[in-house]
C-alpha cells in the first residue's frame, strides 16, 4: 500500500469521485440520446417509405385502371380491331401520358393490328407474358428489358438498357367474347422518378437513399445497386425499420394493383453515422465538460485538503513533541466543533457545485427532448401535407382520381344498403389539346384551374368534385331530387363554363355525360361506363352539350 499524506489522499479521492460521477452521467445521457435518435430516425424513414409506397401504388393502380377502362371503350365492342378511331384513342392517351413508351392492340393470335407510331404492327407478340396474361384478365408486370422494341426506340441518355413495366387488359366485343388484348409499356424511369420525387420531398432528412426491392430481396433500383441481394429479415421487421451494416433502414411493401404479377418493397435508408451525429456531438460536449469540471474539482480539493490537514499536522507535531518529551509542545486552541462546522460549510459548497452541474445536464437533456419534439412535429406536418397530396390534385386543388374512386365506392355501397340513389357527371373540356398547342401548357393549366373553380362554384356543398384525368373532371351528386336533378346541375355547369371568359384563351366549352346509379349495377364500373358513353354521345353530337 502506497503511503501518502492526508492532503494527497483527499485530493485524489475528490478528483476520482467527481470525474467518475460526471463521466457516468455523460455516458448515460449519451446512451439515452443515441437510442432516441435511432428511434426518431427510424420512424422518420418509415414515414417516408410508407408515403412513397402509397404514392407508387396509386400511380400503378391509375395506369392499370386507365388501360382497363380504355379496353372497355365502345369502339372495341364493334369487334373490329382495325377501326382507325382505336388508333386515335390510343394516341390521345400516349400524348397525355409521357410515361407510355408503346401502346397497341393485338388479336387473339398475338398479331399486332394497330399501335402508336406504327411500332410492331403485324408482328407477333403471342409469346410475351403481357399478352398471354392479358387474354385472361388485367395484368401489371415486373420491370424487364425491352425485347422487340429495343431497336425501334431511342436508348437512354446514360446508355442504360430500356426497361419497361407492362400493363394489359382483354378486349371483348358486344357478345363478351375476347377478341384481343390492349397492351401498354411504361418506362421504368417513370417509376423511379415517382420514388425519387417522393423521397426528395423529405428534405429535412439528410443523406437518405431510396431503393426498390423485389420479393426475393433483389435490388431493382437504383441502377448502381441493381442485382444486389438484400437480407429478407430487413424487408419485414416488427418495427418497420432496422439498423445493420452502417445504415438505418425502413422497409414497406408496395400495395399491388389487382391481378398484378409483382411484389415490391420500398426501402429508405440513412447512414447510421449521419443519424447519430447529434447524439455523438452532445456526448462529446458532455465529456469535455466532465474533464474541465474534474480539473476544477482537483484544484478545489487540494485547497480543502490543505486547510483540513494543517490543524491535524500541528496536532501530530505537538503529540510527537510530547512523546519525545520535548519541551514547548503547544496544542491549537481551536475547538473541534468549529472544525466540523468548517468541514460542513466546505461540503455544502461542493454539494451546491455538483447540483449546479446536474442542473446543467438536465437543461441539456431538456434541450435534446425539445429538439426531438420539434422534429417529430415537423415530420407530422410533412405527413399531413403528403396525405393532402395523396387525396387532392396538385394542379387544380380539387380531389384527385384516387380519392374519387374511394368516394364512388362509398356512394355505391350506401346506395346498395339504403336505396338512396346518386348520379355521376363526367366533364371533358372540348378541344383542350388546341389550347395547349396554341397557348402552351402553362395557359392550359390555368384553364384547368379556372374550370375546377367554376365547377365547384356551380355545384352544391354536398357534391363531390374531382379531377378525373387530364382535362376531365368528375362530379358525384349524392342528392338528386328536384329541382336539382343531374341534368339541371350538368346544364348549370355547361352554361357557367360557356359564359365564362378565360384569360388569354377567351371562351371554353365542355361536354358532359350524365349517369344515374341503378339497382342492377353490380359495381361502380357499370355507372362509369354509362357516364363515359354519355360523354361520348355529347362529343359526337357536336360538343358543348349534356347527354
Amino acid at each position: 500500500m502506497i503511503k501518502a499524506s492526508l492532503r494527497t489522499h483527499l485530493t485524489l479521492w475528490f478528483a476520482a469521485l467527481s470525474l467518475l460521477t460526471l463521466l457516468s452521467v455523460g455516458f448515460y445521457v449519451g446512451h439515452i440520446a443515441t437510442g432516441q435518435m435511432k428511434q426518431a430516425s427510424g420512424n422518420a424513414l418509415l414515414s417516408t417509405a410508407r408515403s412513397t409506397a402509397a404514392l407508387l401504388a396509386v400511380q400503378l393502380h391509375e395506369r392499370q385502371l386507365e388501360v382497363s377502362l380504355l379496353s372497355k371503350a365502345p369502339l372495341f365492342r364493334k369487334g373490329d380491331l382495325n377501326e382507325p378511331d382505336i388508333l386515335t384513342l390510343m394516341e390521345l392517351r400516349t400524348q397525355s401520358r409521357a410515361e407510355y413508351a408503346w401502346m397497341g392492340v393485338a388479336d387473339v393470335d398475338g398479331r399486332v393490328r394497330q399501335a402508336v407510331n406504327g411500332l410492331l404492327v403485324n408482328q407477333s407478340v403471342s409469346q410475351r407474358p403481357w399478352f398471354q396474361a392479358g387474354l385472361h384478365g388485367e395484368y401489371t408486370g415486373d420491370p424487364h428489358e425491352a425485347v422487340l422494341l429495343a431497336k425501334l426506340l431511342p436508348g437512354a441518355a446514360n446508355g442504360e438498357p430500356l426497361r419497361f413495366i407492362d400493363f394489359a387488359a382483354p378486349i371483348r366485343n358486344a357478345k363478351g367474347e375476347t377478341i384481343g388484348v390492349l397492351g401498354a409499356h411504361a418506362h421504368w424511369r417513370w417509376v423511379t422518378q415517382i420514388v425519387d420525387s417522393a423521397v426528395m420531398q423529405k428534405d429535412a432528412i439528410p443523406d437518405i437513399e431510396a431503393l426498390i426491392v423485389d420479393f426475393d430481396g433483389k435490388v431493382l433500383y437504383p441502377e448502381v445497386l441493381a442485382g444486389e441481394q438484400m437480407p429478407k429479415d430487413r424487408l419485414v421487421t416488427s418495427s418497420g425499420w432496422s439498423t445493420a451494416n452502417g445504415f438505418v433502414t425502413a422497409s414497406v411493401a408496395v400495395p399491388s394493383p389487382a391481378n398484378a404479377k409483382m411484389n415490391w418493397y420500398i426501402m429508405v435508408r440513412q447512414p447510421l453515422e449521419v443519424a447519430l451525429q447529434p447524439a455523438r456531438t452532445l456526448l462529446y460536449k458532455l465529456l469535455i465538460l466532465g474533464v474541465l469540471a474534474a480539473v476544477a474539482f482537483v484544484v478545489a480539493a487540494y485547497c480543502l485538503a490543505s486547510s483540513l490537514s494543517r490543524p491535524i499536522e500541528r496536532l501530530a507535531k505537538s503529540a510527537k513533541q510530547v512523546q519525545e518529551h520535548q519541551p514547548g509542545a503547544v496544542f491549537p486552541q481551536a475547538h473541534s466543533v468549529l472544525e466540523i462546522a468548517q468541514l460542513g460549510r466546505s461540503l455544502t459548497g461542493m454539494t451546491q457545485s455538483l447540483l449546479a452541474k446536474e442542473r446543467q445536464l438536465q437543461d441539456a437533456n431538456a434541450s435534446l427532448e425539445a429538439t426531438v419534439a420539434q422534429r417529430t412535429a415537423d415530420l407530422t406536418q410533412a405527413n399531413t401535407e403528403l396525405l393532402n397530396l395523396a387525396t387532392h390534385d396538385a394542379l387544380t386543388g380539387v380531389y384527385n382520381r384516387r380519392r374519387f374512386d374511394e368516394k364512388l365506392a362509398e356512394n355505391s355501397l350506401l346506395f346498395q344498403r339504403t336505396g338512396r340513389t346518386f348520379a355521376l357527371l363526367l366533364i371533358d373540356a372540348d378541344y383542350f389539346k388546341r389550347v395547349n398547342d396554341t397557348y402552351g401548357h402553362a395557359i392550359g393549366d390555368d384553364v384547368l384551374c379556372q374550370l375546377a373553380v367554376l365547377i365547384e362554384n356551380t355545384t352544391r356543398a354536398t357534391d363531390f368534385v374531382a379531377r378525373y384525368g387530364g382535362e376531365e373532371f368528375a362530379v358525384l351528386l349524392p342528392e338528386i331530387e328536384e329541382p336539382d336533378s343531374p341534368e339541371v346541375v350538368a346544364e348549370k355547369i355547361r352554361k357557367a363554363v360557356e359564359t365564362a371568359v378565360f384569360p388569354t384563351v377567351g371562351h371554353v366549352t365542355v361536354s358532359i355525360g350524365v349517369s344515374v346509379a341503378e339497382p342492377s349495377d353490380r359495381d361502380t364500373s357499370a355507372l362509369l361506363k354509362r357516364a363515359d358513353m354519355q360523354l361520348y354521345e355529347a362529343k359526337a353530337g357536336g360538343r358543348n352539350r349534356v347527354a
